[in-house]
């Protein structure tokens, strides 16, 4: 590929200040100079700007403890996202697979895999994915089976049914709920529907990934060979 595509996709910079740093002679290919944006470069050769080695990635994939107050994007002009949190990326074209709300916190996939994201995120997958959360109202099994059942939320047909298990049940209650949908605001939307409130939410599984408790809020690390291995076999192991 072109050097300038290269260097711009690795993080670089811009094509215009890649092409710049190239021209001003401050990038090098397997130790020779070279001032040609234009120049073909392979994957797997050395190239260094300003001495410093840049490695191509083909893909990248992390998981994040998402913290709370942190955005489930790309960019925003007034918010931290969560692709700020990802201090070591390597690429700039990296998304979160996707959203969990702002004041929601938990598991969540980066990366730059456009196919694997939409086999996790396809409604016709049903991919599981489990959440803990703490709810205002005493919930009985009678919600269980209203959860099982699947809900009206105000959409044109109820959500697909979802396992309820109460951990703990009192005037705020504890609970773990999995859904196979991704819906906007699916399980404070649930749980409205049957007059309850969520009041914390955090996400501790998709599919076959699961939350590394060992990882804090706003902390991250790449997936493991195996971590990945399963989910590219549809994630359901």
């Amino acid at each position: 590929m072109r050097l300038d595509k290269y260097l711009c996709d690795m993080g670089i910079g811009t094509r215009s200040q890649v092409k710049e740093k190239i021209r001003k002679g401050l990038v090098t290919v397997e130790g020779a100079l070279v001032q040609r944006p234009e120049y073909q470069v392979g994957k797997e050769q050395q190239v260094h700007v300003e001495g410093v080695l840049v490695s191509y990635t083909e893909m990248e994939y992390y998981m994040l403890n998402k913290p709370a107050g942190c955005v489930s994007a790309r960019t925003d002009g007034k918010c931290q996202t969560v692709l700020d949190l990802i201090a070591s990326k390597k690429r700039k074209d990296l998304f979160p697979v996707g959203r969990l709300d702002k004041d929601t916190e938990g598991l969540l996939l980066i990366t730059n895999d456009g196919m694997l994201a939409h086999m996790l995120l396809s409604p016709r997958h049903h991919v599981d994915k489990t959440y803990e959360a703490k709810i205002r109202g005493r919930i009985t099994e009678e919600h269980v089976k209203l959860f099982g059942a699947g809900l009206d939320i105000g959409e044109e047909r109820p959500a697909l049914p979802a396992s309820l298990k109460i951990l703990a049940s009192g005037e705020v209650s504890e609970i773990q709920v999995t859904v196979q949908e991704g819906k906007y605001h699916q399980i404070k939307r649930m749980f409205q529907a049957v007059d309850c409130e969520v009041l914390y939410l955090k996400r501790l599984s998709m599919g076959s990934l699961k939350l590394d408790e060992r990882l804090t809020p706003g902390e991250y690390r790449p997936l493991t060979a195996d971590e990945l291995a399963v989910l590219q076999r549809g994630g359901l192991e």
